[in-house]
This record gives structure tokens, sequence and C-alpha cells, in this order.
């Protein structure tokens, strides 16, 4: 199971740990959720999602502060009995005494944020979803080209470095070659991003690693980008027929998500980058709402029915 030690979050978020006597070195966050516990801090603990990261706000704040001592003590006691990996205090809220000293018997983490809780929240579950979210790797090469996150993807040696090299000259961005990996952040997006030991740079045969952030400037590079267009290289088969108009869309799948699908036969003299660079404008406008095909399909209709027409007066 994927997770994400608290010692990450809290310098991802600029956490200050207000409870730096507790060892963190070993507390994982297993899942993106977060909870709010105003319903705890009111007693009702059924169906309370113990391993959250637990946020604290205003309103939860100013509640527990409004509570009698030995009402207090009582939820005190069983909230921070619980296995929490850690409660966040935003907008520099400061937990009162009898809750930071309970907090460090039970061995639960107390952080504080300046941030608002709504600003907070929505951004540490967006980082969690794409630290947490399921991952696989394939082989291939994503470049961002015009926004749209390309793929490409082919049999080893077909030629996606050089089409890669070739995009990153044109003044498009890479994002990683060879190893892809691949997250789902949700039902509808994919990201992409480049294993460590790999970021930036690009195999070619014949020369060898290339550091493309070297050679090229940093504009050249990309940590992440999420996936939009699937282009699969492959070797030109006279006997295949290929897609000559575009009018239904192919998908390739990764985790559960469908990504359009182009299968590019490769032959000598086609230029792969300019390939990728019109199928990718081309994505962006079906996206935006032209699909050339479909017009091009229309005007023959209109063109027949006119005809019919002619025919029919003579």
């Amino acid at each position: 199971m994927a997770s994400v030690s608290l010692k990450d979050i809290i310098a991802k978020m600029k956490l200050e740990n207000l409870t730096p006597e507790l060892d963190i070195a070993k507390v994982k966050i297993t899942q993106p959720d977060i909870n709010r516990p105003a319903l705890q801090m009111a007693g009702y603990f059924e169906h309370f999602e113990a391993t959250r990261m637990q946020i604290i706000g205003f309103v939860e704040y100013t509640y527990m502060l409004g509570l009698p001592e030995a009402r207090k003590k009582e939820i005190y006691t069983k909230l921070l009995s619980c296995d929490i990996p850690g409660i966040v205090f935003c907008r520099e809220l400061q937990p009162d005494p009898l809750f930071l000293e309970m907090a460090i018997a039970n061995k639960v983490p107390l952080l504080m944020t300046k941030k608002a809780t709504s600003a907070f929240t929505a951004e540490i579950i967006r980082w969690l979803n794409v630290k947490l979210a399921p991952c696989i790797s394939v082989h291939g090469v994503l470049v961002d080209v015009y926004g749209e996150g390309v793929l490409i993807t082919g049999e080893s040696g077909i030629g996606k470095s050089e089409a890669a090299l070739e995009l990153i000259k044109r003044g498009h961005r890479l994002v990683t070659d060879d190893v892809v990996e691949i997250r789902k952040v949700s039902d509808d997006t994919l990201i992409g991003t480049a294993p460590d030991i790999t970021k930036h740079f690009i195999e070619l045969r014949g020369i060898g690693i290339v550091d493309v952030k070297t050679l090229f400037g940093v504009s050249s590079v990309k940590d992440t980008q999420n996936i939009d267009l699937v282009i699969r290289l492959e070797d030109w088969d006279k006997d295949k027929e290929y897609d000559r108009l575009g009018l239904e869309e192919e998908y390739t799948e990764y985790l559960g998500n469908k990504i359009v699908c182009h299968n590019i036969p490769i032959r000598p003299g086609r230029n792969l980058a300019i390939i990728c660079e019109s199928a990718a404008v081309n994505h962006r406008q079906k996206k935006m709402g032209y699909n050339a095909a479909q017009e091009l399909y229309t005007r023959v209709q209109n063109s027949l029915a006119r005809r019919r027409d002619e025919e029919e007066e003579d």
C-alpha cells in the first residue's frame, strides 16, 4: 500500500511541529482523505476515520474552548486515544494546555499552519491524491506539446526518444524518457512523472545519455504532466489498413482510465515531430468543439445532397 511519511507532509506543507518531543519518523499516511473532527468534539465517534489526518479550524477550535473542563477531558481522552497520525491546527491556532499534554501522552503529533482551513485542506488533499494515487510504470516518452501531455509508446528502438528530442528542439518540454510513472489521481485524470534516477535524461542510441535540462535549459523540461493523448509508433505494414479520416476515436486504457490513442506507422521520410505536434493540436481542437474529420464528412454529405437535388430538378 502506498504511503507518505508525516515528515514529508511537514516539509511540503511548511508545518510547525508543536510536539517535537514525539518521534514521528515511522508515522505514515495511507489515504488522501482528511477529517475535521467537529462531530467528535460533540461526542459522536461512530464511523470516525481515525487513520486520516485531522484538521482543526476556527469553528472546531472555538467549540473546544467553550467546553466545560470535565467535558473537555472526556472528549480529549476519547479523541486522542485513537490511533491518529497527526492533527493540524490552521490559522496559527494553538491547542490548549490540556489538549497538548494529552496528545503528548498518547503520542499524537500536533502540527500548525498559518494557512486558512479551506485553503490548507484543498492543498493537502490535492497533494496526497497525487502521492497516494495508484501507480504503474510504462515504457515510453512523455512530452508536453502545446500544453497537451503526449505519451509516445512503441517498441524499443523505433524512434521515440529521437521524436522527443526533435520536439524539445522545437520548443516543447520533456517530462520523462524511457520509463513513465503513471498515477491515477481521479477517474478523469492520469498524471505522468519521471523516476528520480532518470529525470531530465534522454538515451539516444549511438550517442548515449543526454542531459536535456543542461543542454536546452530549464524551459525544456517539466516534472509532471497530465496525459491527454497516446501516440503508438509501429513499423509500417503495407498489408494493414490505417485510419485516414479519424471519424472514430481509438482508445487505450491505463489504470481503468481511457485515453485517446493514435497508431502511427513509421517509414523513412516521415517527420515524427510534426506528426506529434499536429496530433496534439488536433486533439486540443476537438476538446474545444471543432472536429476536422466531422467537418469534412458534413461537407461531403451536403455536397451529395445538393447533387441529388440538382438531379431531381433536371
